[in-house]
């Protein structure tokens, strides 16, 4: 077409035709915009499948405890001290050694400048073991200083202090457990023997006293030990994660699973005591129901789900069944082969 042929009209109608052309197109484009977002919309409504993680509730008992730090120690161990004051001028033991009642232990020298007296020796009390280190040649020391401590370690117990708060629930026979940094990983099972009956009153803290209940040989007096100290169970109660509970409005929620089996309700629930990231439920479920335990938080009443929980553990049966099916058919094709 040779443009400067056409008239200043035909250029106008020509123009006008292309922008109605234009126009057209931009409003088709505009349309299925709208139509693919309010369709787009209605997917993340009502429509949307979260997958979560659900349990199964049951009643458990949950026990409660208290940590606490203790020294290991010898059941019975005496204090040794001198008859007379003077100096240490022999030591015939050192830290561990065995010793018998009547086994002497030291020698103090109760002379004094331009006197000369007999040495003094320093009896063993009591039959064990030497569990603190004697005191050394040449130092001075009076009827009130300890020479050394002798103790049975054969029979060790664990003493502990107990924060105030926890005295009403402390008594004889609870159970404990003693972890040594020594042995990671490693329980040693004890009970407690002994309450003290007052609370000290600069610590806070009350003394308790427990006796392992079997001797173990890679326990050893002076140990640094962690006690586990057994206080109450709880016990009666459905249990759940307590990290499943969702809180609104400073009340408690948790997503029970309906009978459909895909779909919650959420439902407030009364919660109880907890122990280990486990919480009680008092009121609200029962015993069977599943909850949700993952994925709550993008949940809300009435959401459907899907429990990826039970899915991976159908993949994994069917993983299961056709490795079994594939080993049946081998043993099989080998069966025949043999025949052959």
């Amino acid at each position: 077409m040779n443009l400067k042929k056409l008239t200043k009209s035909q250029i106008v109608i020509i123009l006008a035709v292309a922008l109605t052309i234009l126009s057209i197109i931009f409003c088709l484009t505009i349309g299925r915009n709208d139509s693919g977002s309010k369709a787009g919309g209605r997917g993340r409504g009502g429509n949307t499948v979260f997958s979560v993680i659900t349990q199964t509730v049951q009643k458990e008992v949950l026990h409660g405890y208290v940590i606490a730090n203790g020294e290991i120690e010898s059941q019975n161990s005496v204090n040794v001290y001198p008859d007379v004051a003077g100096k240490v001028i022999e030591t015939n033991v050192m830290l561990g050694s065995s010793v018998k009642r009547g086994d002497i232990i030291a020698y103090v020298d109760p002379s004094a400048p331009g006197q000369y007296y007999k040495k003094s020796p320093v009896y063993a009390p009591i039959s064990g073991s030497i569990i603190s280190t004697p005191l050394k040649n040449g130092t001075t020391v009076s009827t009130n200083t300890t020479i050394a401590i002798v103790g049975d370690i054969s029979n060790l117990q664990v003493t502990a202090d107990i924060p105030e708060r926890y005295v009403s629930v402390l008594k004889e026979g609870l159970k404990a457990e003693i972890s040594v940094e020594a042995y990671p990983g490693v329980v040693f099972e004890a009970v407690v023997s002994r309450v003290s009956p007052v609370v000290d009153t600069t610590s806070r803290t009350k003394e308790v006293v427990l006796h392992f209940n079997r001797r173990d040989e890679r326990v050893n007096a002076g140990m640094f030990g962690k006690v586990k100290l057994y206080t109450k169970d709880y016990e009666g109660q459905v249990v759940m994660p307590s990290d499943a509970l969702v809180t609104l409005n400073d009340e408690f929620y948790a997503y029970a699973v309906k009978e459909d089996g895909q779909s919650v309700e959420r439902r407030k629930v009364k919660t109880g005591e907890s122990v280990d990231g486990k919480v009680q439920i008092l009121e609200g479920l029962k015993e069977g129901e599943k909850v949700v335990i993952q994925g709550q938080t993008s949940l809300n009443d009435d959401s459907k789900i899907r429990d990826i929980g039970n899915a991976g553990a159908k993949s994994a049966d069917t993983e299961n069944t056709g490795d079994e099916k594939n080993e049946a058919e081998k043993n099989v094709a080998e069966k025949a082969h043999s025949k052959n």
